[in-house]
């Protein structure tokens, strides 16, 4: 049975730093991209960022580019999302996702995810 399991979340001021992970169990990941996710109250699940299997392909949402950070260790099958200079804004739900087949900044496309993480961040 495949699981994504997310920890790291937590209340942190404004300005601060968290970082998430995913630890993936049931099926290596190894050759598709890994990503994460995000849902605020009253709003949609949005994409913040993804990975290729191998680490050197990254993709961010505009609104976390140069604050935020993806990565990987394949071998421990565990993705990373190193999140700076937090916002009010970022409070959401954070979501793990694997196994695209598609467009990455769409939910649809991806066959695998966690149960989330909240992460909420007061000004």
């Amino acid at each position: 049975q495949v699981q994504l399991v997310e920890s790291g979340g937590g209340l942190v001021q404004a300005g601060g730093s968290l970082r998430l992970s995913c630890a993936a169990s049931g099926r290596t990941f190894r050759r598709s991209f890994m990503g994460w996710f995000r849902q605020a109250p009253r709003k949609g699940r949005e994409f913040v960022a993804a990975i290729s299997w191998s680490g050197e392909i990254t993709f961010y949402a505009d609104s976390v580019k140069a604050r935020f950070t993806i990565s990987r260790d394949s071998a421990l099958n565990t993705v990373y999302l190193q999140m700076n200079s937090l916002k009010p804004e970022d409070t959401a739900v954070y979501y793990c996702a694997a196994e695209n087949e598609g467009v990455l900044t769409t939910t649809a496309t991806w066959g695998y995810w966690g149960r989330g993480t909240q992460v909420t961040v007061s000004s």
